[in-house]
């Protein structure tokens, strides 16, 4: 019967099956026996080198196989470290003892290495062999992290626009500059990780000036602060708006898809230039209207990227209460997937099946300038910016209940993907009252272009050709659009 003393596990070595048989004819994972055969003593060049070191030769049979079953594990003295993981394995284990200066760590040797218990808190802290380790120098360069851009833009939706805008990602507002050369070489007020904004957006039917802060991380927590300030002037068909009012915003991430924003919104909105007096909605809101407001979001976002998603789903559920000249509740759901179709081995030519859906609902004393409409690329495209809405004496007056969708096919033309088309059908609906009447319900479909400009920036310019199917005659019908920007 084999003995039942227990076979020792050398650092590096995997243990054996039963009775010291291993089943994988792996010799890198066979323990190496020890036997009470002749022991080769070390040769003569080395043997001041095994001395140094303090430790006793290392033994070994030259027939891997079974251990006998008379084999005796011989333990080197007291104290003293096996000799360096090279060559033959050795069969020393470090019996338990207290520290000495040979055993500094009192290591307990295993396949898997240095073993972390209550008394040896940092195995590691003590290297025996130190002659393995060597200091890692890295050299970086930190990337650009602000942009300055200019342009000029024109859309169907807001006609032409100059751009100007300046966007720094590590911003650090604390850092201020202790000299000119601070400035002129970029090193003041960044570093922070923070982000700053500032666009203004001149044109002839839109004009917006913004400046927005973010701090990711606020007081060192997973919370994140936003601040942002706006001036918002437009030309509406049938008015003239113009807001003036700031946000603060909290966001907190519970897991790596699923946030939970909160926001506080404080406005002044003067509606100015009816066109007509005809119509009590409109004249109710003429002049100056204060709007505040508390809302919170919970996102879930699974996408995989943000601008020109191609795989995963965006779910926001969104309630805010507005107080003020008006008092009313809002809630909106928006829900957007996208399905990865097929791609090039290299992961160019994506196909792209995408499809959304977003329903609001307002109460009753909604005001007229926060009315949900429809109509134009970003809703419904096919029909005349804010046309596909309920009309009273010839005005657009929106309504308390939206219910949009759309449905898109995204498919390379070109090689290097700076071509792509769409086919595309958009539907929906607005309703004055919380009750959706299905005759109102409009439909378009239409196909169109994608165009990359890498001068341009990467955001793509948008062509599309709709034509609707289900209208209303009231509809104002504009068959081509263009954009320019991520998504709709």
């Amino acid at each position: 019967m084999p003995s039942s003393t227990q076979r020792p596990i050398i650092r590096g070595q995997q243990p054996s099956g039963p009775g010291g048989f291993t089943p994988v004819d792996d010799y890198s994972s066979k323990p190496m026996p020890v036997s009470t055969a002749t022991t080769l003593p070390p040769p003569v060049n080395e043997q001041n080198q095994v001395q140094d070191r303090n430790t006793q030769p290392a033994q070994y049979t030259p027939n891997y196989g079974i251990a006998p079953p008379e084999s005796e594990f011989i333990p080197p003295p007291q104290g003293q470290f096996p000799p360096p993981a090279t060559g033959n394995p050795s069969p020393y284990v470090l019996p338990p003892g207290p520290n000495s200066p040979a055993n500094p760590g009192n290591y307990s040797v295993s396949p898997t290495g240095p073993v972390l218990t209550p008394g040896n808190p940092d195995p590691m802290g003590s290297q025996p062999y130190s002659g393995q380790f060597a200091d890692l120098i890295v050299n970086v360069k930190e990337q650009q992290t602000g942009r300055f851009m200019f342009g000029v833009g024109m859309n169907s939706d807001a006609g032409l626009t100059a751009q100007v805008i300046l966007d720094e990602y590590n911003f650090d507002w604390r850092r201020f500059p202790r000299g000119i050369d601070d400035i002129i070489d970029g090193g003041a007020w960044r570093g922070g990780g923070q982000r700053l904004r500032i666009e203004a957006i001149p044109g002839s039917q839109l004009q917006r000036y913004m400046v927005n802060f973010t701090e990711p991380y606020l007081l060192d927590t997973n919370v994140s602060l936003n601040l942002s300030g706006f001036l918002y002037d437009r030309r509406y068909l049938d008015w003239d708006e113009q807001r003036l009012g700031g946000r603060v915003g909290l966001g907190y991430r519970l897991t790596p898809d699923l946030s939970i924003r909160s926001s506080l919104r404080l406005e002044n909105v003067n509606v100015s230039d009816p066109r007509t007096n005809t119509v009590p909605q409109l004249n109710e809101v003429i002049g100056d209207n204060s709007l505040y407001s508390g809302g919170i979001t919970l996102s879930h976002d699974t996408r995989d990227s943000a601008f020109a998603p191609t795989e995963g789903h965006l779910l926001e559920l969104t309630f805010e209460q507005a107080f003020g000249s008006y008092t009313y509740p809002r809630g909106v759901v928006d829900y957007r997937r996208y399905f990865l179709l097929k791609e090039r081995p290299d992961g160019s030519g994506r196909h792209v099946l995408g499809t959304s859906l977003r329903t609001g609902i307002s109460g009753t004393d909604t005001p007229l300038y926060e009315n949900f409409f429809a109509g134009g690329y970003s809703t419904l495209r096919g029909f005349r910016f804010r046309s596909a809405t309920p009309q009273v004496n010839g005005v657009y007056v929106g309504g308390e209940l939206s219910l949009l969708g759309s449905t898109e096919y995204t498919f390379p033309i070109t090689a290097d993907d700076m071509l792509k088309g769409v086919v595309f059908c958009d539907f929906g609906t607005i309703e004055e009252e919380l009750e959706i009447e299905w005759d109102d319900f409009r439909v378009a479909v239409g196909t169109g272009l994608r165009v990359s400009i890498p001068a341009m920036g990467p955001a793509p310019i948008a062509l599309d050709l709709a034509v609707p199917i289900a209208r209303e005659q009231t509809d104002r019908i504009q068959n081509f659009s263009f954009f320019v920007g991520f998504g709709r």
